[in-house]
């Protein structure tokens, strides 16, 4: 692809740099797991210089105090820039992560939808304030918190990292931003987009690094007075320990293994395509995956039928056609532990599609879309998420067989309920321990409600006004109105 740098550096206090040591680590294209390009491996000692200049302009700087008029009107022209390049921008994500061209374009465009939200919000944001008449008044100050550390993931990287770039910036608050090692390219061009788009020098620093070293280094920085994070629970609870001594405030979408619940009374034909879409589309690697499909007995065979000849119809090609549906996952590593799932899945289930490299794709991170019917839900590839273009399918019998199987794992991010009956609809939703439920419905969001999950997956929610609640500190301010009496302590017997 033309076009596309061979290095990556950071870009700390308003400026593009390389690694204190000069070290270094290869990005590969998926689509043929060769080496496109360098980015500079992040230390601590970059870290560092990344805090240092993101806590300059928190307490120098004029971002902190601007009004939100003010930061809102640099978050719309982010806003703007980023639609104006969305065609580039998917261009990019799709050759960095391996994700569908058409489907790249709608992360784009969700982007700078991000933005927008948060530069109205801000604007509209107001506090409570609570009078005893005559007495007294008593007001909340909203603050920015300070220094945030953002680590986001590789799947859908621009957009998720507007996800936390968006709340945190209209807060007022300065950021270092982590980018997922595997997928650095579109995170770069957030420097260029925000200097254009006018944000003070160090309010935005970028370093990128290894989780294990640079992510480390960020969580540990005793200048960062938030962390936002996004991946899978294992990194989540190392960054729960190392973030303790510090108190921190956490932000973490962990993982999920989000279920399906199909009832017979459901419209099959809308439950067959969403339930498709949910556990298809983004290769498979997205968080609220509905990759747990249980489906009642009476309509579960032919579920499982027309399901298994959809997946075998899915196109999976090169991610820059646009009638690619499935695309290349995202790195060597992660595609050999889909694989290895999908061969631990062969001994627990019985598969019905997929399972292997599609003929006409001999090189590159291809997977075809899989399917697993009869799955116990004692199987591995019920319980685990496996972040990748492959479904399990499971039956029940009765509406409690089906809220208990939905619990039946250690994640609860998402649930997707399928039903005409609109009481059990309302019945099974909150009985689901999952942050979010959608019912009829695929995962469609409105930004103004709460993003998170409960159990392994997740600590906290964002979404909203829970974002900016976040990124700011709330202080009472309580101001007297009239004479204060005070018992006089030290007075002696004099009353007055």
């Amino acid at each position: 692809m033309t076009g596309v740098p061979s290095h990556q550096p950071h870009f700390i206090d308003g400026e593009p740099r390389d690694s204190v040591d000069g070290a270094t680590f290869d990005v590969l294209d998926p689509v043929s797991n060769r080496t496109y390009a360098t980015a500079a491996a992040g230390q601590a000692a970059d870290v560092d210089a990344a805090v240092t200049a993101a806590r300059r302009a928190f307490v120098d700087g004029p971002w902190p105090t601007m009004v939100p008029r003010a930061r809102a009107r640099v978050l719309n022209a982010v806003a703007d820039l980023v639609e104006a390049r969305d065609q580039r921008l998917a261009e990019l994500e799709t050759f960095d992560t391996g994700l569908p061209i058409t489907q790249a374009l709608g992360q784009a465009q969700r982007a700078a939808e991000n933005f927008r939200f948060f530069a109205d919000l801000i604007v509209a944001q107001s506090d409570d304030a609570y009078q005893v008449p005559g007495r007294q008044l008593n007001y909340v100050h909203r603050k920015p918190a300070g220094v945030a550390g953002l680590i986001t993931p590789w799947n859908t990287p621009f957009m998720l990292e507007s996800w936390k770039l968006a709340p945190a910036l209209a807060s007022g608050c300065t950021v270092v931003l982590k980018p997922a090692e595997f997928t650095p390219l579109s995170a770069s061009l957030w420097a260029e987009i925000f200097t254009e788009a006018g944000l003070p020098r160090g309010v935005f620093n970028l370093v990128n690094g290894i989780g294990e070293e640079a992510g480390a280094a960020l969580v540990a920085h005793p200048g960062t007075r938030l962390i936002s994070f996004t991946g899978e629970t294992t990194t989540g609870q190392t960054i729960f320990r190392e973030s303790a001594p510090h108190l921190k405030g956490l932000s973490m979408e962990l993982g999920g293994k989000s279920p399906v619940v199909v009832f017979a009374d459901a419209d099959l034909d809308a439950a067959l395509d969403s339930a498709l879409f949910g556990v298809f589309s983004l290769n498979g690697e997205r968080c609220t995956a509905g990759s747990r499909i249980l489906v009642q007995q009476g309509v579960y065979d032919e579920f499982v039928e027309r399901f298994a000849d959809r997946a075998r119809a899915i196109v999976v090609g090169d991610p820059h056609d646009p009638r690619t549906e499935v695309g290349a996952l995202v790195h060597p590593e992660h595609y050999e532990r889909v694989l290895g799932y999908v061969e631990i899945g062969k001994g627990e289930a019985r598969l019905v599609a997929g399972g292997q490299r599609p003929d006409h794709l001999p090189e590159g991170n291809f997977l075809e879309p899989t399917v697993f019917a009869d799955v116990p839900p004692t199987a591995r590839i019920f319980q685990e998420e496996i972040f990748g273009p492959v479904a399990a399918l499971t039956p029940f019998d009765d509406e409690a067989e089906a809220i208990a199987l939905a619990n039946d794992v250690r994640y609860g991010l998402a649930g997707y309920v399928w039903t005409r009956d609109l009481n059990r609809a309302h019945r099974v939703a909150p009985s689901i321990e999952a942050g979010m439920v959608w019912l009829n419905s695929h995962n469609v969001r409105d930004l103004r409600t709460p993003f998170g999950g409960v159990k392994a997956s997740g600590l906290g929610h964002e979404g909203g006004y829970r974002s900016i609640d976040f990124y700011t500190e709330e202080q009472a301010v309580h101001l007297t109105l009239g004479d204060v009496h005070t018992p006089r302590f030290g007075a002696g017997g004099d009353p007055r």
